[in-house]
C-alpha cells in the first residue's frame, strides 16, 4: 500500500485548531501545485515529453495534470526542440497570449542554445525572444530531467512574490524583449 504525501505546508504559526501563514505563501503553494503545461514541441525533445506525461513518469503527480493546447489556458510553456527563426514569431505570439503569471522551461539543447544547429536559420536559444525561467539540458533530455525542471520551476513559483509581476524590474525584463506587460 503506497503512502499519500501532501504538499508541504508553508511556514506559518500553528496552534491548537489553527494555522496562519501569509497570503503570498498560500497562493504560491496553490500555483506551484497546479501548473498547466503548454507543450511547444518541434522535434525529438517532444517525444521525451510525451514519455514524461505517460504512466511511467506521470507528470500529473506533480500537479501538471492537464496539458493545455490553448495559450490562454496555460501558465507553463515548455519549449522543446529546434526553433527555426521563421518559427520565432509564432513562439513569441504563443508566449504573449498566455495570461500572467506565466513561466517558461527550455527543454533540451536546441531550445536552450540552438544545439548542434549553429546555422543562420536556427534560433540560438529561445531566450533571444522570450524570458526563460528554467533550462533543462540534454539532447534529448531524459524524462527524469524534464521532471527535475518542472520541480525547479515549482520552487520558483512557490517562492515568487505576488507583487513580482508589477515590479519595475519585471516590467524592464519584458521591455528588454519588446513585450508589453499585461496585468491580468
Amino acid at each position: 500500500m503506497s503512502k499519500v504525501t501532501l504538499a508541504e505546508a508553508p511556514p506559518g504559526v500553528e496552534g491548537a485548531g489553527f494555522f496562519a501563514t501569509s497570503l503570498d505563501k498560500a497562493i504560491g503553494l496553490a500555483r506551484a501545485n497546479s501548473l498547466w503545461p503548454l507543450p511547444f514541441a518541434t522535434s525529438c525533445c517532444g517525444i521525451e515529453f510525451m514519455a514524461t506525461m505517460g504512466s511511467t513518469y506521470d507528470l500529473a503527480r506533480f500537479g501538471a495534470e492537464r496539458p493545455s493546447f490553448s495559450p490562454r489556458q496555460a501558465d507553463m510553456l515548455l519549449v522543446m526542440g529546434t526553433i527555426a527563426k521563421k518559427m520565432a514569431p509564432v513562439l513569441r505570439q504563443v508566449y504573449t497570449q498566455m495570461a500572467e503569471p506565466r513561466w517558461v522551461i527550455a527543454v533540451g539543447a536546441c531550445a536552450s542554445s540552438g544545439g548542434i544547429f549553429d546555422t543562420y536559420s536556427v534560433l540560438q536559444g529561445i531566450d533571444e525572444i522570450i524570458p526563460v525561467d528554467v533550462y533543462v539540458p540534454g539532447c534529448p533530455p531524459r524524462p527524469e530531467a524534464i521532471l527535475d525542471g518542472v520541480l525547479k520551476l515549482q520552487e520558483i513559483v512557490k517562492n515568487e512574490s505576488l507583487n513580482r509581476r508589477n515590479t519595475p524590474e519585471y516590467k524592464a525584463l519584458l521591455e528588454k524583449y519588446g513585450i508589453e506587460a499585461n496585468n491580468e
